[in-house]
């Protein structure tokens, strides 16, 4: 096994544990990605995004781009949440403009039937980069595995590509029901064996993005989702070396149900930029930890405006207290049209606010 440098700053594993912090941590979803011109030069170079994925010194090159820009708190593998479907078959490609699709999404009920978890070695690559970030990562910031939530992975599965309405999946989901059941199954045995092999490559935290959960109803959100997240929950290595690695789960649009997500047995629940922060907090008590959940939009507007809001972020979490941790985020990821020196200005009145609010 790969020898790591000692960590210099946990403060994001200790919120993530509800330790007390120096001050607030933050980091974004998506922080490597088109905003950055580095991150675009790179892109270029691999010529593609899954070019960029599946190369563990490009991977690594633009994960560790927004830490050397920024004193974030962590850092997040550059992957994408569809690796897993595409080691299972399914033919993963890109459009430009368009997103993600697969060649070969499951219509029939043959296609369901024919699903295998991926093949040994099919993910290699990625737990190839988890090694390589962490060890150039050199102990400055914990570096976060992530994977797509069961529910998340069957959308694309099924529709073939991303959707606004989910209609073919919705279909099976309430026409054929134990079809549904059995893709998730599959899918949160793979997860779970995914996000353990990065843990084992040596990611020091894992998160499950529940992308679309917040597409689903009251009761099929139990049923076909949260039920899922948790059999992932349950088979996760929560330590390694003697050391906690904690999980996060973050449905978007899971608003709703945030006291049945922190009752799952995940550390902490990330929040979308909807949900207020205060009563959330009053929810959860000290179950979990909380992460989020600044609106990604307001990145968009003057600096001024920028620190006005994570002020409103961090006054609404309210004071830290013992057993309660908040990491500071986006509600979602980071958009491509965000000014490099509005995070700055971000980063920076998360820490010293925070800072303040800890005096």
């Amino acid at each position: 096994m790969p020898q790591f440098a000692p960590l210099q700053n946990d403060n994001f594993l200790r919120a993530l544990l509800r330790q007390p912090t120096d001050y607030t941590p933050v980091w974004l979803m998506r922080q490597a990605g088109r905003y950055l011109p580095e991150y675009r030069a790179t892109r270029q170079k691999a010529g593609s995004f899954m070019g960029l994925a599946t190369n563990s010194d490009y991977a690594t090159e633009v994960t560790l781009q927004p830490i050397d820009r920024y004193p974030l708190d962590a850092a997040i593998l550059f992957s994408d949440i569809l690796t897993v479907p595409d080691a299972m078959g399914l033919g993963l490609y890109f459009v430009e403009g368009e997103g993600p699709k697969f060649e070969r999404p499951l219509k029939t009920e043959a296609d369901v039937m024919a699903l295998r978890e991926p093949a040994e070695g099919s993910l290699d690559y990625v737990f190839k980069a988890v090694t390589q970030i962490r060890t150039e990562l050199n102990g400055r910031v914990p570096l976060i595995g992530f994977s797509g939530s069961p529910w998340t992975l069957a959308c694309y599965m099924v529709e073939g590509q991303g959707s606004r309405e989910f209609h073919t999946i919705k279909k099976m989901l309430y026409n054929r029901p134990e079809l549904m059941h059995h893709i998730l199954r599959i899918n949160a045995k793979s997860v779970a064996d995914y996000l353990n092999a990065q843990i084992d490559a040596g990611a020091q935290a894992v998160m499950i993005f529940d992308s679309w959960g917040g597409a689903l109803a009251d009761g099929a959100y139990q049923e076909f989702s949260l039920q899922y997240m948790q059999q992932v929950v349950a088979q996760l290595k929560r330590e390694k070396d003697g050391v906690k690695i904690p999980a996060i789960v973050f449905t978007k649009g899971g608003g709703l149900w945030i006291e049945q997500i922190a009752g799952i047995g995940a550390d902490a629940v990330g929040l979308d930029w909807t949900v207020n922060l205060t009563k959330a907090r009053q929810q959860v008590g000290d179950k979990v930890a909380l992460q989020g959940n600044l609106d990604p939009a307001i990145l968009l507007a003057s600096p001024e405006q920028v620190q006005a809001e994570v002020r409103k972020v961090l006054d609404a979490y309210g004071k830290p207290s013992a057993d309660h941790g908040h990491v500071f985020n986006l509600g979602h990821g980071i958009s491509q049209f965000t000014a490099p020196e509005n995070v700055a200005a971000m980063v920076e009145t998360v820490h010293s606010y925070s800072k303040a609010q800890r005096a």
